[in-house]
Protein backbone atom coordinates (compact mmCIF):
# COMPACT_ATOMS: atom_id res chain seq x y z
CA UNK A 1 0.00 0.00 0.00
CA UNK A 2 2.80 2.20 0.88
CA UNK A 3 4.01 2.49 -2.88
CA UNK A 4 0.80 3.36 -3.85
CA UNK A 5 0.72 6.25 -1.71
CA UNK A 6 3.90 7.20 -2.48
CA UNK A 7 2.94 7.40 -5.94
CA UNK A 8 -0.44 9.30 -5.16
CA UNK A 9 1.37 12.05 -3.00
CA UNK A 10 4.09 12.63 -5.59
CA UNK A 11 1.01 12.77 -8.86
CA UNK A 12 2.59 10.08 -10.45
CA UNK A 13 -0.59 7.96 -9.99
CA UNK A 14 -4.13 9.37 -10.05
CA UNK A 15 -6.75 8.25 -7.58
CA UNK A 16 -9.27 7.13 -10.54
CA UNK A 17 -6.82 5.07 -11.89
CA UNK A 18 -5.82 2.89 -8.56
CA UNK A 19 -8.21 -0.10 -10.07
CA UNK A 20 -6.70 -0.28 -13.04
CA UNK A 21 -3.29 -1.68 -10.57
CA UNK A 22 -5.33 -3.35 -8.14
CA UNK A 23 -8.62 -5.43 -7.32
CA UNK A 24 -11.61 -3.21 -6.26
CA UNK A 25 -11.03 -3.75 -2.86
CA UNK A 26 -7.73 -2.76 -2.44
CA UNK A 27 -8.08 0.21 -4.52
CA UNK A 28 -11.13 1.48 -2.77
CA UNK A 29 -8.66 1.28 0.86
CA UNK A 30 -5.53 2.54 -0.38
CA UNK A 31 -7.69 5.49 -1.82
CA UNK A 32 -9.58 5.90 1.80
CA UNK A 33 -5.92 5.31 3.26
CA UNK A 34 -4.59 8.93 0.67
CA UNK A 35 -7.77 10.72 1.94
CA UNK A 36 -7.44 10.04 5.53
CA UNK A 37 -3.79 11.08 5.23
CA UNK A 38 -4.90 13.97 3.48
CA UNK A 39 -7.08 15.45 5.51
CA UNK A 40 -5.93 14.26 8.53
CA UNK A 41 -9.68 12.67 9.48
CA UNK A 42 -10.09 8.75 10.32
CA UNK A 43 -12.68 6.89 7.75
CA UNK A 44 -13.17 3.37 9.17
CA UNK A 45 -16.88 3.30 9.31
CA UNK A 46 -16.59 4.36 5.80
CA UNK A 47 -14.30 1.50 5.39
CA UNK A 48 -17.00 -1.42 6.60
CA UNK A 49 -19.50 -2.51 4.30
CA UNK A 50 -20.75 -5.85 3.26
CA UNK A 51 -21.74 -5.16 -1.01
CA UNK A 52 -19.66 -6.50 -3.21
CA UNK A 53 -17.68 -3.60 -4.88
CA UNK A 54 -16.45 -5.65 -7.96
CA UNK A 55 -19.74 -4.64 -10.21
CA UNK A 56 -20.22 -1.14 -8.17
CA UNK A 57 -16.99 0.37 -9.05
CA UNK A 58 -17.29 -0.18 -12.50
CA UNK A 59 -20.93 0.61 -12.97
CA UNK A 60 -22.08 2.86 -10.22
CA UNK A 61 -19.22 5.29 -8.19
CA UNK A 62 -16.17 6.53 -9.39
CA UNK A 63 -13.17 6.85 -7.09
CA UNK A 64 -14.22 5.18 -4.32
CA UNK A 65 -13.74 5.39 -0.45
CA UNK A 66 -16.16 3.51 0.97
CA UNK A 67 -19.89 3.14 1.72
CA UNK A 68 -22.52 5.32 4.20
CA UNK A 69 -25.04 2.94 5.76
CA UNK A 70 -28.64 4.72 5.81
CA UNK A 71 -30.69 2.64 8.35
CA UNK A 72 -33.75 0.83 6.88
CA UNK A 73 -36.72 -0.20 8.48
CA UNK A 74 -40.14 -1.65 7.08
CA UNK A 75 -43.62 -0.29 7.60
CA UNK A 76 -46.71 -2.59 6.42
CA UNK A 77 -47.89 -4.94 5.24
CA UNK A 78 -49.92 -2.33 3.11
CA UNK A 79 -52.43 -3.86 0.49
CA UNK A 80 -52.05 -2.71 -2.62
CA UNK A 81 -54.45 -3.50 -5.36
CA UNK A 82 -52.58 -2.74 -8.80
CA UNK A 83 -52.66 -4.42 -12.23
CA UNK A 84 -49.10 -5.54 -11.50
CA UNK A 85 -48.64 -5.49 -7.82
CA UNK A 86 -51.24 -7.12 -6.35
CA UNK A 87 -50.78 -8.53 -2.54
CA UNK A 88 -49.99 -7.23 0.76
CA UNK A 89 -46.11 -5.76 1.29
CA UNK A 90 -44.11 -5.33 3.51
CA UNK A 91 -42.36 -1.58 2.69
CA UNK A 92 -37.89 -1.28 2.63
CA UNK A 93 -37.57 2.46 4.15
CA UNK A 94 -34.07 4.09 4.22
CA UNK A 95 -34.31 6.83 6.60
CA UNK A 96 -32.63 9.21 9.44
CA UNK A 97 -35.80 11.00 10.03
CA UNK A 98 -37.78 9.49 13.31
CA UNK A 99 -41.16 9.35 12.74
CA UNK A 100 -41.14 8.77 9.29
CA UNK A 101 -41.62 4.92 9.35
CA UNK A 102 -44.11 4.87 12.24
CA UNK A 103 -46.33 7.37 10.50
CA UNK A 104 -46.17 5.33 7.39
CA UNK A 105 -46.65 2.17 9.67
CA UNK A 106 -50.00 3.45 10.86
CA UNK A 107 -51.12 4.74 7.11
CA UNK A 108 -50.41 0.94 6.23
CA UNK A 109 -52.52 -0.19 8.65
CA UNK A 110 -55.63 2.44 7.41
CA UNK A 111 -55.15 1.51 3.70
CA UNK A 112 -54.92 -2.41 4.45
CA UNK A 113 -57.92 -1.91 6.47
CA UNK A 114 -59.99 -0.53 4.22
CA UNK A 115 -59.12 -3.08 1.88
CA UNK A 116 -56.01 -1.85 -0.32
CA UNK A 117 -54.49 0.58 -2.45
CA UNK A 118 -56.25 0.50 -5.60
CA UNK A 119 -53.92 2.02 -7.94
CA UNK A 120 -53.47 2.42 -11.38
CA UNK A 121 -50.46 3.31 -14.19
CA UNK A 122 -52.22 6.41 -16.76
CA UNK A 123 -48.81 6.94 -18.71
CA UNK A 124 -45.47 5.05 -18.79
CA UNK A 125 -42.56 6.52 -20.94
CA UNK A 126 -39.21 8.48 -20.22
CA UNK A 127 -38.22 11.39 -22.23
CA UNK A 128 -35.20 12.90 -23.14
CA UNK A 129 -35.46 16.33 -25.28
CA UNK A 130 -32.63 17.53 -27.52
CA UNK A 131 -32.38 21.37 -28.41
CA UNK A 132 -31.47 22.39 -31.90
CA UNK A 133 -30.55 26.08 -33.32
CA UNK A 134 -32.83 26.90 -36.29
CA UNK A 135 -32.04 30.25 -38.59
CA UNK A 136 -35.42 31.92 -38.47
CA UNK A 137 -38.74 31.45 -37.21
CA UNK A 138 -39.52 30.02 -40.47
CA UNK A 139 -36.73 27.12 -40.06
CA UNK A 140 -37.98 26.73 -36.58
CA UNK A 141 -41.46 25.89 -38.19
CA UNK A 142 -39.99 23.74 -41.19
CA UNK A 143 -37.88 21.80 -38.76
CA UNK A 144 -41.22 20.79 -36.39
CA UNK A 145 -43.14 20.17 -39.72
CA UNK A 146 -40.72 17.69 -40.59
CA UNK A 147 -40.53 15.99 -37.24
CA UNK A 148 -44.16 15.39 -37.40
CA UNK A 149 -44.43 14.00 -40.68
CA UNK A 150 -41.09 11.78 -40.49
CA UNK A 151 -42.12 10.10 -37.09
CA UNK A 152 -41.49 6.69 -38.31
CA UNK A 153 -38.31 7.30 -39.61
CA UNK A 154 -37.63 8.68 -36.32
CA UNK A 155 -38.74 5.44 -34.53
CA UNK A 156 -36.47 3.16 -36.86
CA UNK A 157 -33.68 5.09 -36.39
CA UNK A 158 -34.28 5.07 -32.36
CA UNK A 159 -35.27 1.73 -31.75
CA UNK A 160 -31.63 0.61 -33.83
CA UNK A 161 -29.78 1.57 -30.89
CA UNK A 162 -31.43 -1.06 -27.94
CA UNK A 163 -33.24 -4.08 -28.06
CA UNK A 164 -36.08 -3.33 -25.41
CA UNK A 165 -37.07 0.70 -26.05
CA UNK A 166 -39.65 1.61 -27.97
CA UNK A 167 -40.43 5.04 -28.77
CA UNK A 168 -43.37 6.09 -28.67
CA UNK A 169 -44.24 9.85 -29.15
CA UNK A 170 -42.13 13.11 -30.04
CA UNK A 171 -43.77 16.18 -29.02
CA UNK A 172 -41.76 19.59 -30.36
CA UNK A 173 -41.72 22.91 -28.69
CA UNK A 174 -40.50 26.39 -29.95
CA UNK A 175 -38.86 29.73 -28.50
CA UNK A 176 -38.07 32.10 -30.91
CA UNK A 177 -35.13 29.81 -32.89
CA UNK A 178 -34.98 27.57 -30.07
CA UNK A 179 -36.69 24.15 -31.27
CA UNK A 180 -36.66 21.44 -28.42
CA UNK A 181 -37.71 17.62 -29.60
CA UNK A 182 -39.14 15.70 -26.49
CA UNK A 183 -39.10 12.51 -27.56
CA UNK A 184 -40.85 9.07 -25.10
CA UNK A 185 -40.21 5.92 -24.91
CA UNK A 186 -41.33 2.48 -23.19
CA UNK A 187 -37.65 1.11 -21.11
CA UNK A 188 -39.56 -1.97 -19.80
CA UNK A 189 -37.92 -2.63 -16.58
CA UNK A 190 -34.92 0.06 -16.71
CA UNK A 191 -35.48 3.48 -15.35
CA UNK A 192 -33.70 3.95 -19.04
CA UNK A 193 -31.93 7.38 -18.73
CA UNK A 194 -28.86 5.78 -20.22
CA UNK A 195 -31.19 4.00 -22.46
CA UNK A 196 -33.19 6.83 -23.96
CA UNK A 197 -30.09 9.15 -24.01
CA UNK A 198 -28.29 6.87 -26.41
CA UNK A 199 -31.04 6.92 -28.78
CA UNK A 200 -31.75 10.35 -28.43
CA UNK A 201 -28.98 10.87 -30.14
CA UNK A 202 -29.73 8.76 -32.99
CA UNK A 203 -32.44 10.64 -33.39
CA UNK A 204 -31.40 14.14 -33.12
CA UNK A 205 -28.81 13.47 -35.79
CA UNK A 206 -31.10 12.73 -38.28
CA UNK A 207 -32.88 15.42 -37.63
CA UNK A 208 -30.34 17.39 -38.04
CA UNK A 209 -28.67 15.65 -41.33
CA UNK A 210 -32.57 16.18 -42.72
CA UNK A 211 -33.56 20.34 -41.46
CA UNK A 212 -30.21 21.53 -41.15
CA UNK A 213 -31.10 22.30 -37.42
CA UNK A 214 -27.69 22.69 -35.48
CA UNK A 215 -27.99 19.93 -32.30
CA UNK A 216 -26.71 22.19 -29.25
CA UNK A 217 -27.29 19.56 -26.44
CA UNK A 218 -28.20 16.17 -26.40
CA UNK A 219 -30.71 17.37 -23.25
CA UNK A 220 -32.19 20.85 -23.62
CA UNK A 221 -34.14 20.99 -20.38
CA UNK A 222 -37.45 20.42 -21.58
CA UNK A 223 -37.25 16.64 -20.78
CA UNK A 224 -37.42 17.46 -17.50
CA UNK A 225 -34.67 15.62 -15.35
CA UNK A 226 -34.28 15.99 -11.85
CA UNK A 227 -35.67 19.12 -12.09
CA UNK A 228 -39.49 20.84 -10.90
CA UNK A 229 -41.18 21.59 -14.03
CA UNK A 230 -44.72 21.83 -15.09
CA UNK A 231 -44.18 20.31 -18.05
CA UNK A 232 -43.83 17.04 -16.14
CA UNK A 233 -46.93 17.40 -14.37
CA UNK A 234 -49.11 17.93 -17.13
CA UNK A 235 -47.22 15.65 -19.97
CA UNK A 236 -45.71 13.11 -17.40
CA UNK A 237 -42.48 11.37 -17.21
CA UNK A 238 -41.79 8.18 -16.44
CA UNK A 239 -44.88 6.49 -14.81
CA UNK A 240 -47.59 8.37 -14.56
CA UNK A 241 -50.05 7.17 -11.53
CA UNK A 242 -52.89 7.23 -9.28
CA UNK A 243 -53.64 5.23 -5.80
CA UNK A 244 -56.74 5.61 -3.78
CA UNK A 245 -58.72 3.95 -0.97
CA UNK A 246 -61.95 4.64 0.25
CA UNK A 247 -61.96 5.00 4.21
CA UNK A 248 -65.06 4.91 6.18
CA UNK A 249 -65.77 6.76 9.27
CA UNK A 250 -65.27 4.48 11.82
CA UNK A 251 -61.73 3.18 10.49
CA UNK A 252 -61.32 7.01 10.03
CA UNK A 253 -62.31 7.49 13.72
CA UNK A 254 -60.53 3.85 14.96
CA UNK A 255 -57.10 3.80 13.36
CA UNK A 256 -56.17 8.38 12.31
CA UNK A 257 -58.37 9.28 15.36
CA UNK A 258 -60.25 11.99 13.40
CA UNK A 259 -62.82 12.11 11.20
CA UNK A 260 -63.32 12.18 7.45
CA UNK A 261 -64.40 16.29 7.05
CA UNK A 262 -61.54 17.04 9.49
CA UNK A 263 -59.17 15.20 6.58
CA UNK A 264 -60.85 16.91 3.81
CA UNK A 265 -60.42 20.39 5.11
CA UNK A 266 -56.56 19.86 6.53
CA UNK A 267 -56.17 18.33 2.68
CA UNK A 268 -58.08 21.33 1.00
CA UNK A 269 -56.18 24.40 3.60
CA UNK A 270 -53.06 22.66 3.42
CA UNK A 271 -52.31 20.68 0.68
CA UNK A 272 -54.24 22.48 -2.30
CA UNK A 273 -54.80 26.05 -1.01
CA UNK A 274 -51.46 26.70 1.14
CA UNK A 275 -49.65 24.85 -1.92
CA UNK A 276 -51.19 27.22 -4.65
CA UNK A 277 -50.54 30.22 -2.52
CA UNK A 278 -47.00 29.16 -2.23
CA UNK A 279 -46.31 29.30 -6.13
CA UNK A 280 -45.74 25.15 -5.48
CA UNK A 281 -45.10 22.63 -7.87
CA UNK A 282 -46.34 19.82 -5.53
CA UNK A 283 -49.97 19.70 -3.84
CA UNK A 284 -48.66 17.06 -1.14
CA UNK A 285 -48.44 16.83 2.85
CA UNK A 286 -44.77 15.08 1.85
CA UNK A 287 -44.58 12.57 -0.78
CA UNK A 288 -41.36 13.03 -1.47
CA UNK A 289 -40.51 11.61 2.15
CA UNK A 290 -42.02 8.11 1.00
CA UNK A 291 -40.13 8.04 -2.50
CA UNK A 292 -36.99 8.94 -1.26
CA UNK A 293 -36.74 6.59 1.44
CA UNK A 294 -37.82 3.78 -0.95
CA UNK A 295 -35.68 4.88 -3.69
CA UNK A 296 -32.60 4.63 -1.54
CA UNK A 297 -33.53 1.71 -0.02
CA UNK A 298 -34.55 0.49 -3.60
CA UNK A 299 -31.19 1.42 -5.73
CA UNK A 300 -33.39 3.94 -7.82
CA UNK A 301 -31.64 7.65 -8.38
CA UNK A 302 -32.55 9.73 -5.21
CA UNK A 303 -32.35 12.72 -7.86
CA UNK A 304 -35.73 11.65 -9.13
CA UNK A 305 -37.54 12.68 -5.81
CA UNK A 306 -37.69 16.22 -7.27
CA UNK A 307 -40.11 14.65 -10.13
CA UNK A 308 -41.78 12.80 -6.82
CA UNK A 309 -42.71 15.65 -5.33
CA UNK A 310 -44.98 17.12 -7.48
CA UNK A 311 -47.49 14.63 -6.38
CA UNK A 312 -50.88 16.09 -5.83
CA UNK A 313 -52.84 14.65 -2.80
CA UNK A 314 -56.86 14.75 -2.53
CA UNK A 315 -59.78 14.08 -0.54
CA UNK A 316 -63.53 13.55 -1.53
CA UNK A 317 -65.73 13.63 1.18
CA UNK A 318 -68.29 10.56 0.43
CA UNK A 319 -71.54 9.49 1.90
CA UNK A 320 -69.78 7.15 4.68
CA UNK A 321 -66.46 8.40 4.64
CA UNK A 322 -64.00 9.83 2.29
CA UNK A 323 -61.83 8.75 -0.89
CA UNK A 324 -58.36 9.61 -0.57
CA UNK A 325 -55.77 9.72 -3.24
CA UNK A 326 -52.80 10.67 -4.76
CA UNK A 327 -51.91 11.37 -7.88
CA UNK A 328 -48.13 11.04 -8.96
CA UNK A 329 -47.20 12.70 -12.59
CA UNK A 330 -43.85 11.84 -12.88
CA UNK A 331 -42.20 8.88 -11.03
CA UNK A 332 -38.97 7.59 -12.40
CA UNK A 333 -38.11 4.10 -11.17
CA UNK A 334 -36.62 0.64 -12.38
CA UNK A 335 -35.85 -2.56 -11.63
CA UNK A 336 -32.77 -3.39 -13.49
CA UNK A 337 -29.64 -1.13 -14.12
CA UNK A 338 -27.96 1.81 -12.00
CA UNK A 339 -28.12 1.07 -8.46
CA UNK A 340 -30.84 -2.20 -8.60
CA UNK A 341 -28.13 -4.59 -8.58
CA UNK A 342 -26.10 -3.29 -5.37
CA UNK A 343 -26.83 -5.99 -3.06
CA UNK A 344 -27.87 -4.65 -0.13
CA UNK A 345 -30.53 -2.61 -2.58
CA UNK A 346 -30.97 -5.72 -5.06
CA UNK A 347 -32.30 -7.47 -1.30
CA UNK A 348 -34.96 -4.83 -0.74
CA UNK A 349 -36.10 -4.79 -4.38
CA UNK A 350 -36.47 -8.98 -3.84
CA UNK A 351 -38.13 -8.44 -0.39
CA UNK A 352 -40.96 -6.52 -2.42
CA UNK A 353 -41.08 -9.62 -4.89
CA UNK A 354 -39.93 -7.19 -8.08
CA UNK A 355 -36.21 -7.35 -8.11
CA UNK A 356 -34.33 -7.73 -11.87
CA UNK A 357 -36.04 -8.33 -15.49
CA UNK A 358 -40.13 -8.65 -15.11
CA UNK A 359 -41.93 -11.25 -17.55
CA UNK A 360 -43.54 -9.94 -19.37
CA UNK A 361 -41.12 -7.32 -19.59
CA UNK A 362 -41.94 -3.73 -17.93
CA UNK A 363 -44.13 -5.92 -15.43
CA UNK A 364 -41.77 -5.53 -12.33
CA UNK A 365 -40.74 -2.08 -12.75
CA UNK A 366 -44.85 -1.25 -13.03
CA UNK A 367 -45.48 -3.87 -9.98
CA UNK A 368 -42.61 -1.26 -7.73
CA UNK A 369 -44.02 1.70 -9.11
CA UNK A 370 -47.54 0.83 -8.11
CA UNK A 371 -45.71 -0.26 -4.57
CA UNK A 372 -44.31 3.19 -4.39
CA UNK A 373 -47.67 5.02 -5.33
CA UNK A 374 -49.31 3.07 -2.67
CA UNK A 375 -46.79 3.52 0.12
CA UNK A 376 -46.92 7.42 -1.01
CA UNK A 377 -50.90 7.24 -0.12
CA UNK A 378 -50.14 5.41 3.09
CA UNK A 379 -47.94 8.16 4.11
CA UNK A 380 -49.93 10.74 2.88
CA UNK A 381 -53.07 9.70 4.86
CA UNK A 382 -51.32 9.33 8.10
CA UNK A 383 -50.12 12.65 8.25
CA UNK A 384 -53.21 14.22 6.98
CA UNK A 385 -54.64 12.47 10.15
CA UNK A 386 -51.80 13.15 12.47
CA UNK A 387 -52.65 17.29 11.64
CA UNK A 388 -56.05 16.88 11.75
CA UNK A 389 -56.46 15.48 15.36
CA UNK A 390 -53.45 17.07 16.78
CA UNK A 391 -50.54 14.57 17.28
CA UNK A 392 -47.81 15.70 14.64
CA UNK A 393 -46.30 17.58 17.64
CA UNK A 394 -46.38 14.76 19.92
CA UNK A 395 -45.28 12.22 17.24
CA UNK A 396 -42.22 14.12 16.43
CA UNK A 397 -41.43 14.67 20.11
CA UNK A 398 -41.82 10.76 21.03
CA UNK A 399 -40.18 9.18 17.97
CA UNK A 400 -37.68 12.04 15.95
CA UNK A 401 -35.55 13.91 18.42
CA UNK A 402 -32.28 13.94 18.49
Amino acid sequence: MDDYLDRLKKGTLKLYALETSLPPEQAVAVRRAFIEEETGTPLPRLGAFSIDIERVVKRNCENMIGAVQVPVGVAGPLAVRGEYADGAYWLPLATTEGALIASVNRGCRAVTAAGGAEVRIFRDGMTRAPVFATRSAAHAHETVRWVEAHIDRLRHAAESTTSHGKLLDIVAFVAGTSVFVRIEFDTKDAMGMNMVTIASEKVAGVIEAATGAHLVALSGNLCTDKKPAAVNGILGRGKTMVAGVFLGDDLIADVLKTTAAALAEVNYRKNLVGSARAGSLGFNAHAANVIAAMFIACGQDPAHVVEGSSTMTTVDPVEGGCYVAVTIPALQVGTVGGGTGIDCQRECLSLLGVAGGGDPPGSNARAFAEIVASGVLAGELSLLGALAAGHLARAHKSLGRG
